[in-house]
């Protein structure tokens, strides 16, 4: 018994050591209940949407009596991802939930997890069949509802826009610009003046709006980001240069201080789409499969929701 403790409490140190954490709920083994080891792969917990996918996880997971979840941040990093899933594997995980930073980097990887043990994927889907069940927002809508908005602020007479994109290549970026676009087809009144590249951060999107604004000397009706905080970034460049008269569009729509909801509500921004992470659901169908259900459908596409002032 004492050498089992010394050897949980070495995997724990060294799980932490790794950038893991480790929520226990009970013994594993031994008592009437099965209690199933989860690992929780998170692409970075920079963006405060996956911030809030992790805590959403976390508090559903704090719940179950059944449940014991290892959580691992790759920083933005996909080789560094590879390896957490590597360690997690190490760990003898019965299920892995993944949110990829590279889908396509990751997809062998998954497929060798998948021949073994049950596979999640939150946020960005995975090409082929490789994986138990894929969970994430209708980008498609969130970029079509972005559009529709457009229309609505600009109406006839029209206007300029800039989107601000997240990562270059990335799928849910690819997913939004198109259905974004395909809104505002036939209004030729409305001018797409350019499309800046900020990887989801705040921080990139004012430096690039402001740069926009400087060297281009160009200023915009409507900017749209493709997310709450690229949108909150392009509007601290404006105010710092005093450029007045452009509205804001974002997406995530989360609650809380700084979250698009609030900035809304502020007048910040004209509108967020909320998009739902996901991570409640994953603790859910987790134990529904690790139960033996064997579900019915292979993704579970979740539905935003306009919020305006």
């Amino acid at each position: 018994m004492k050498r089992s403790r010394i050897v949980v409490a070495l995997l724990i140190a060294a799980a932490i050591a790794a950038g893991a954490y480790l929520v226990a709920r009970g013994p594993r083994d031994g008592g009437t209940q099965k209690t199933w080891l989860i690992g929780m792969s998170q692409a970075n917990l920079i963006e405060p949407w996956r911030v809030t996918m992790n805590l959403e996880f976390r508090e559903a997971a704090q719940a179950r009596d059944d449940l014991r979840v290892i959580y691992t941040d790759a920083a933005q990093d996909t080789e560094r991802q590879v390896k957490d899933v590597e360690m997690l594997m190490g760990y003898g995980i019965d299920l892995l939930v993944i949110s990829p930073n590279d889908s396509e980097v990751l997809r062998p990887v998954l497929s060798e997890v998948y021949k073994k043990i049950p596979v999640i994927v939150l946020d960005r889907a995975v090409s082929g069949e490789d994986y138990t069940l894929f969970i994430g927002p209708d980008n498609d809508q969130i970029g079509y509802l972005a559009g529709e908005r457009v229309l609505e602020m600009l109406g006839d007479t029209g206007g300029t826009v800039v989107e601000v994109l997240g990562t270059e290549d990335s799928p849910p970026v690819a997913a939004r610009q198109e259905a974004f676009r395909r809104a505002l087809e036939g209004h030729p009144e409305i001018i797409l003046e350019d499309a800046l590249p900020a990887n989801w951060l705040q921080d990139q999107a004012q430096d690039r709006f402001k740069e926009y604004l400087v060297v281009h000397g160009k200023t915009a009706d409507v900017v749209v980001a493709q997310n709450d905080a690229m949108a909150y970034g392009a509007w601290l460049a404006a105010e710092s240069l005093r450029v007045d008269g452009i509205r804001f569009i974002g997406v995530d729509g989360l609650e809380g201080d700084g979250g698009g909801a609030e900035l809304v509500r502020q007048g910040i921004l004209d509108a967020t789409i909320y998009c739902p992470t996901g991570g409640s659901q994953a603790v859910d169908y987790s134990l529904r499969i690790l139960s033996g259900e064997v579900l019915k459908e292979k993704q579970v596409i979740l539905e935003p929701v306009r919020i305006v002032a």
